[in-house]
């Protein structure tokens, strides 16, 4: 008998949906609900079957239910099955959605904790307040992560540990439309014959490069 009772439906999820889920501050029985949608892929809207799923009542089943609709955590979506006919399927894009613009935000910082690292190691020393800002302003100017580290590399390579020269290599840069350092070394191709190895980037003087 004991042996029966653990035959039920298991769900099962992943971490990052409970990391989102725990910092949407969800309800026990919202959380399990989601979790029912998550692993239950056709999904077919049936209060019934989803109040005996997850044993709670079916008015306190259409209660959470509603309340992840106007949360915009699931939606209902409408499609016809193999018959022919209209079934409605709860979708959880947007939830999952959430996810994955929060994983990129947290990328997305993480990226620029290593662009501070990288300028912090070539110079040997931490940077100011001011040189922090000026890194910021670089990222908020749509200059990417691969395109500075670049820039420092090159500075560094020329010995001028110097964020003004280093903000004059990206203006050029960004002046010919380069977005990464593919973008650079395209350039360099077409300038030099022959073909120069890539260490040679930083032999090139940019601040006197004329189109």
């Amino acid at each position: 008998m004991k042996i029966e009772l653990f035959k039920c439906p298991k769900y099962i999820t992943n971490s990052l949906f409970i990391k989102k889920a725990l910092s949407l501050k969800l309800s026990l029985e919202e959380f399990l609900m989601l979790t029912y949608f998550d692993n239950d892929f056709n999904s077919y809207l049936n209060m019934d079957e989803l109040s005996k799923n997850l044993g709670i009542p079916s008015d306190k089943a259409y209660e959470v239910f509603t309340n992840l609709l106007s949360k915009k955590l699931i939606d209902i979506k409408t499609e016809k099955d193999i018959e022919g006919r209209m079934i409605e399927k709860v979708s959880l894009d947007n939830f999952y959605e959430m996810i994955l613009e929060e994983e990129k935000s947290e990328a997305k910082q993480e990226m620029k904790m290593d662009i501070y690292a990288k300028f912090e190691q070539e110079f040997a020393r931490p940077i100011t307040s001011t040189e922090y800002e000026i890194i910021n302003a670089w990222l908020e100017h749509n200059y990417s992560e691969e395109l500075i580290a670049g820039a420092l590399k090159e500075a560094v390579y020329n010995g001028v540990r110097n964020f003004r020269y280093i903000d004059k290599i990206l203006y050029e840069w960004n002046k010919k439309g380069f977005k990464t350092m593919n973008d650079v070394n395209n350039h360099l191709e077409q300038r030099t014959t022959p073909k120069k190895e890539d260490s040679e980037l930083f032999d090139y003087n940019w601040l006197d490069d004329e189109e």
